[in-house]
Protein backbone atom coordinates (compact mmCIF):
# COMPACT_ATOMS: atom_id res chain seq x y z
CA UNK A 1 0.00 0.00 0.00
CA UNK A 2 2.71 2.77 1.34
CA UNK A 3 5.04 1.38 -1.35
CA UNK A 4 7.24 3.63 -3.15
CA UNK A 5 7.14 6.16 -0.12
CA UNK A 6 10.18 5.24 0.57
CA UNK A 7 10.34 5.70 4.63
CA UNK A 8 6.79 6.29 5.09
CA UNK A 9 6.14 2.77 4.78
CA UNK A 10 8.46 2.00 7.68
CA UNK A 11 6.99 5.29 9.89
CA UNK A 12 3.76 3.69 9.44
CA UNK A 13 4.66 0.58 10.67
CA UNK A 14 6.56 2.23 13.56
CA UNK A 15 2.99 3.43 14.23
CA UNK A 16 1.41 0.21 13.88
CA UNK A 17 3.65 -0.77 16.44
CA UNK A 18 3.14 1.39 18.72
CA UNK A 19 0.01 1.64 18.98
CA UNK A 20 -0.50 -2.14 19.30
CA UNK A 21 2.52 -1.56 22.06
CA UNK A 22 0.11 0.76 23.94
CA UNK A 23 -2.97 -1.53 23.70
CA UNK A 24 -0.64 -4.33 25.31
CA UNK A 25 0.92 -1.93 27.99
CA UNK A 26 -2.96 -0.66 29.04
CA UNK A 27 -3.73 -4.77 29.05
CA UNK A 28 -0.87 -5.44 31.10
CA UNK A 29 -1.56 -3.07 33.78
CA UNK A 30 -5.36 -4.51 34.16
CA UNK A 31 -3.57 -7.58 34.57
CA UNK A 32 -1.29 -6.54 37.35
CA UNK A 33 -4.42 -5.38 39.08
CA UNK A 34 -5.27 -8.80 39.24
CA UNK A 35 -1.87 -10.51 39.61
CA UNK A 36 -1.07 -11.55 43.48
CA UNK A 37 1.87 -11.66 45.42
CA UNK A 38 2.45 -12.86 48.90
CA UNK A 39 5.50 -11.55 51.19
CA UNK A 40 6.56 -13.41 54.39
CA UNK A 41 8.39 -12.60 57.43
CA UNK A 42 9.02 -14.63 60.73
CA UNK A 43 8.57 -17.77 58.90
CA UNK A 44 5.52 -17.28 57.66
CA UNK A 45 3.93 -15.51 60.98
CA UNK A 46 3.24 -12.84 58.85
CA UNK A 47 2.13 -12.71 55.66
CA UNK A 48 1.22 -9.49 53.15
CA UNK A 49 -0.60 -9.74 49.77
CA UNK A 50 -0.75 -7.26 47.72
CA UNK A 51 -1.33 -6.70 43.51
CA UNK A 52 1.53 -6.60 41.28
CA UNK A 53 0.81 -3.50 41.27
CA UNK A 54 1.85 -2.87 44.75
CA UNK A 55 -1.44 -2.50 46.29
CA UNK A 56 -2.24 -4.36 49.69
CA UNK A 57 -4.68 -6.25 49.45
CA UNK A 58 -4.58 -8.31 52.97
CA UNK A 59 -3.05 -9.07 55.94
CA UNK A 60 -2.49 -12.17 57.98
CA UNK A 61 -0.85 -12.52 61.50
CA UNK A 62 -0.48 -15.41 63.37
CA UNK A 63 -2.08 -14.79 67.18
CA UNK A 64 1.07 -15.92 68.84
CA UNK A 65 2.91 -12.71 67.82
CA UNK A 66 0.63 -10.84 69.81
CA UNK A 67 2.34 -10.97 73.41
CA UNK A 68 2.31 -7.28 75.03
CA UNK A 69 6.17 -7.51 75.81
CA UNK A 70 7.08 -8.21 72.10
CA UNK A 71 5.03 -5.03 70.32
CA UNK A 72 7.60 -4.04 68.82
CA UNK A 73 8.70 -6.96 66.88
CA UNK A 74 5.69 -7.58 65.93
CA UNK A 75 5.27 -4.36 64.33
CA UNK A 76 8.49 -5.39 62.84
CA UNK A 77 7.04 -8.67 61.23
CA UNK A 78 4.58 -6.71 59.60
CA UNK A 79 6.30 -4.07 58.24
CA UNK A 80 8.75 -6.61 56.57
CA UNK A 81 5.88 -8.79 55.38
CA UNK A 82 4.35 -5.51 53.92
CA UNK A 83 7.58 -4.54 52.26
CA UNK A 84 8.04 -7.82 50.93
CA UNK A 85 4.81 -7.84 49.44
CA UNK A 86 5.79 -4.47 47.22
CA UNK A 87 9.37 -6.03 47.07
CA UNK A 88 7.16 -8.88 45.20
CA UNK A 89 5.19 -7.01 43.21
CA UNK A 90 7.37 -4.47 41.70
CA UNK A 91 9.47 -7.78 40.63
CA UNK A 92 6.76 -9.09 39.03
CA UNK A 93 5.63 -5.93 37.60
CA UNK A 94 9.04 -5.81 36.23
CA UNK A 95 8.98 -9.52 35.05
CA UNK A 96 6.08 -8.61 33.27
CA UNK A 97 7.40 -5.50 31.22
CA UNK A 98 10.11 -7.15 30.40
CA UNK A 99 8.39 -10.21 28.85
CA UNK A 100 5.90 -7.52 26.87
CA UNK A 101 9.30 -5.44 25.59
CA UNK A 102 10.67 -8.69 23.99
CA UNK A 103 7.27 -10.30 22.49
CA UNK A 104 7.54 -6.70 20.53
CA UNK A 105 10.84 -7.38 19.51
CA UNK A 106 12.28 -4.72 22.07
CA UNK A 107 15.32 -4.61 23.40
CA UNK A 108 14.51 -6.82 27.24
CA UNK A 109 15.54 -3.77 29.28
CA UNK A 110 13.88 -1.49 27.68
CA UNK A 111 12.17 1.30 30.22
CA UNK A 112 8.52 1.68 29.63
CA UNK A 113 6.25 3.65 29.36
CA UNK A 114 8.78 5.77 27.82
Amino acid sequence: MLKGLGGLGDMAKMMKAAKELQEKMVALQDDMGNMIVTGESGAGLVKATATAKGELTGLEIDPSIFVPSEKEVAEDLILAAIKDAQAKAAERSQDEMRKLTESMGLPADMKLPF
